[in-house]
């Protein structure tokens, strides 16, 4: 049993066991290029957030890791076979309902670790920061964290050689052979201001990649994905930590 993993521990391990911070792992099913599993969010969630709270545990923070959440927002993938798609709204009313347990149970800090770009928390965090004043809410994309292209040669934002090398390090018997994979080619948006950054609209994922791929992976390597583990969940473990220790009304310097 690891004790700071919900899933694992049991009431007699937690009846008494003080929880400074709860980590909620959040991934998507979808597809990733022809090479890598549906599961690739949920897996890169999950793992992350464990070996961040191995880290943090073991430094003495009092956390708790929750079951990650397998769907994400996958709203422009709707004809893209069996990518499973959960409303922003349901979002809201998952987060909801797991915020009124911590609340009630007087665990008063949660952190989303995010893994699929399609969910995006702020919102969700807002409204229910109002619903629940003495809650400190935190979301975090682990993608976002360190500077990737130090790492990999190749840029991309899904399945791509970040990813691909992260899945060969921790779920090596579930990628095919990289011959395999598609070029994770990305049509751009015809219109300017999207494809500068300062305009948005949702990518429709069947028009902008044949493979379901963005970003080339054939130079993904198991090496490369364990040194960006180990970066991803140190830099986590570290917000872990200041999460736990952090007075909610005295957080600002």
């Amino acid at each position: 049993m690891r004790p700071y993993i919900l899933a694992e521990s049991n009431w007699k391990a937690l009846k008494e066991q003080k929880v400074d911070l709860a980590i909620l792992p959040w991934g998507a099913t979808e597809a990733h290029n022809y090479h890598l599993p549906y599961g690739t969010d949920i897996f890169e969630a999950e793992s992350i957030a464990a070996e961040a709270g191995r880290i943090a545990w073991e430094q003495g923070a009092s956390i708790t890791v929750l079951p990650a959440i397998p769907f994400g927002v996958n709203t422009g993938q709707a004809d893209i076979k069996l990518d499973i798609n959960l409303n922003p709204s349901t979002q809201l009313a998952i987060v909801r309902d797991i915020v009124e347990v911590l609340n009630r149970q007087g665990i008063h800090k949660l952190l989303i670790v995010n893994s699929h770009g399609g969910n995006d928390f702020k919102p969700i965090l807002r409204e229910l920061g109002l619903r629940f004043p003495e809650m400190l809410l935190v979301s975090s994309n682990w993608f976002q964290l360190p500077d990737k292209h130090q790492y990999f040669d190749k840029k991309g934002d899904h399945a791509d050689e970040m990813e691909t090398s992260l899945i060969l390090y921790l779920k090596p018997e579930l990628v095919l052979p990289l011959d395999e994979a598609g070029e994770g080619k990305e049509r751009k948006s015809k219109i300017q201001g999207i494809r500068e950054g300062w305009a948005w609209s949702e990518r429709q994922w069947s028009m902008v990649s044949e493979d379901t791929g963005i970003g080339n992976p054939k130079a993904a390597t198991k090496e490369k994905g364990e040194r960006f583990f180990k970066v991803v969940t140190e830099k986590m473990a570290e917000l872990y930590l200041q999460l736990a220790y952090v007075d909610i009304k005295n957080r600002y310097e």
